[in-house]
């Protein structure tokens, strides 16, 4: 089992949107970086944990967790026209872009926001704090632990 953090602005998909999902469950889409594409297709697993952070907002934070219920899949925006994740160079025998589907796992009692993860010791090596703007990023169990502890799950 691995760990990650999903980013996502929560006025496009926050994490109250994905615990409304039927069953909780929603399709992580639209990834358009190929270093976070490249994670989802070839390292985010079923089962893997994932940190739901809250960006491009008043105070960016860790807000809660989900689980990978589907592995990496092509990701069916980049096929239709009326999409706006549309990509007329993908084809269904080379896709450029992939997805996985979440299931909703817990919300933290309280957002554990950006500025504290950054002066937490034990979260000064996070990939958040180093390289914070990918969009999907790996977590070390120990940080994972760390961040789960302060969150209150």
């Amino acid at each position: 089992m691995a760990f990650w953090l999903f980013k996502s602005e929560p006025n496009e998909y926050s994490l109250q949107d994905l615990a409304a999902e039927p069953g909780g469950r929603g399709c992580w889409d639209g990834i358009r970086n190929y270093q976070a594409r490249n994670y989802l297709r070839d390292r985010v697993a079923l089962g893997d944990g994932v940190l739901f952070y809250h960006s491009a907002c008043k105070q960016p934070a860790v807000v809660g967790t989900a689980e990978v219920v589907r592995a990496a899949y092509p990701d069916p925006a980049q096929f239709d026209p009326d999409s706006r994740y549309f990509d007329p160079r993908a084809s269904t025998d080379k896709p450029r872009w992939y997805c996985v589907d979440l299931t909703w796992r817990g919300q933290f009692a309280q957002p554990l926001p950006l500025i504290e993860i950054r002066k937490n010791p034990q979260l000064t090596e996070m990939v958040l704090v180093k390289q914070g703007r990918l969009s999907i990023q790996p977590v070390r169990k120990a940080e994972w632990e760390t961040i789960l502890a302060l969150g209150g799950l």
